[in-house]
């Protein structure tokens, strides 16, 4: 294997566990402001991603790292494709963790709910927003000799595209779910189950057309590689889990549903990485945008040394996570040290009681 092609593998490994890990982190944002009925049930579901969030986020910084220094050709033609909506990218990340520090830290209902919405919104954006980007490379945009993007930013919104963000959008919701399923006690926990079956059925619908749309809409062929028959199979097998409460064997389905979902994108573009609807010749390449040889190769040896204890880090921070969370009892306080997610301890408790 070519070292260029080893670094779009890994570089397909970073995307996949950004989706995967912040899969369900847009998920609980997005499903708080609307499955918890009171404040302290959307505390809860915030607060079962605490920890983990910001850890999560370094997968997406890698990934484009990664396409910069492996890739220079492909991450200049697609950041100045993409420029205006990596902006909105940019600033919906940013608003996103402020809302995660800043939600607490005045007592108005005017500031959480202001704050809520952020978080909300700044979930749905980001799945969405490089969900189109990766389904754009993959339809193919007006791009000519210089590898230059010769559209316009609403060209960006090619239906395929659209498609595809959805579909990401779609997945984590399913993966927020699944995994409030398996961090929430008593009726939160009951309304989530439901959810995550009804969540389910309608991502397995997607993440079909999803498919059906790259093999007979793109011209890819009329027999999906595996890894489609992996997503489709793997987001039905986390509709039904769901329905008959296997939690955690839910989460995992929704979980290979997501990483199979990614991968068969990046599957079926390579050896493409951006396509040119201009002209096939001008479409970029793993082997017309990689660096020289030295480079890959010192990167390859950091990567080795680093990635294992990246791994094994993350891996012990949600082994140290791993416990359900639930309303204090009426009449309680919770104390010092359990921390909100604004790293501020909770004084206060709602009305919902712990089952």
């Amino acid at each position: 294997m070519h070292l260029s092609t080893l670094w779009f593998v890994i570089d397909a490994l970073f995307w996949i566990g950004f989706f995967v890990l912040e899969g369900f982190d847009f998920g609980v944002g997005m499903l708080h402001s609307f499955i918890g009925r009171d404040d302290t049930e959307r505390r809860i579901a915030v607060n079962s991603i605490g920890p983990v969030w910001d850890g999560n986020e370094v997968w997406l910084i890698v990934a484009g790292a990664v396409i910069f220094a492996a890739f220079p050709s492909w991450y200049a033609t697609m950041f100045s494709t993409f420029y205006l909506a990596l902006v909105v990218l940019l600033l919906a990340l940013i608003v996103r963790g402020v809302a995660f520090e800043y939600q607490r830290k005045v007592d108005n209902p005017r500031w959480r709910a202001s704050f809520r919405w952020s978080l909300t919104i700044g979930s749905a954006l980001i799945p969405l927003l490089v969900g189109v980007a990766f389904g754009d490379m993959l339809h193919g945009l007006p791009i000519n000799r210089a590898h230059n993007y010769t559209g316009n930013f609403l060209g960006l919104l090619t239906p395929f595209g659209l498609y595809t963000g959805v579909t990401m959008l779609v997945m984590s919701l399913l993966m927020g779910a699944t995994y409030l399923a398996l961090k929430t006690t008593g009726e939160l926990h009951d309304r989530v189950v439901r959810l995550s079956g009804t969540l389910g059925w309608v991502a397995a619908v997607v993440v079909w057309g999803f498919v059906t749309w790259t093999h007979l809409g793109l011209g890819t062929g009329f027999v999906p590689n595996p890894l489609e028959v992996l997503a489709v199979l793997a987001v039905i097998a986390s509709a039904w889990l769901a329905n008959v409460k296997r939690e955690g064997w839910a989460f995992a389905s929704a979980a290979i549903g997501m990483a199979a979902t990614v991968g068969s994108l990046l599957t079926e573009l390579y050896p493409r990485v951006m396509v040119s609807t201009t002209n096939a010749a001008y479409n970029l390449t793993v082997g017309n945008t990689t660096s020289p040889s030295y480079t890959l190769k010192v990167m390859t040896v950091v990567a080795v040394i680093f990635f294992p204890v990246v791994l094994v880090y993350q891996g012990w921070t949600y082994h140290v996570f791993r416990g359900r969370l639930s309303a204090p009892r009426v009449g309680t306080e919770v104390g010092a040290g359990d921390p909100d997610t604004s790293g501020e301890p909770v004084s206060t408790v709602g009305p919902t009681e712990a089952t």
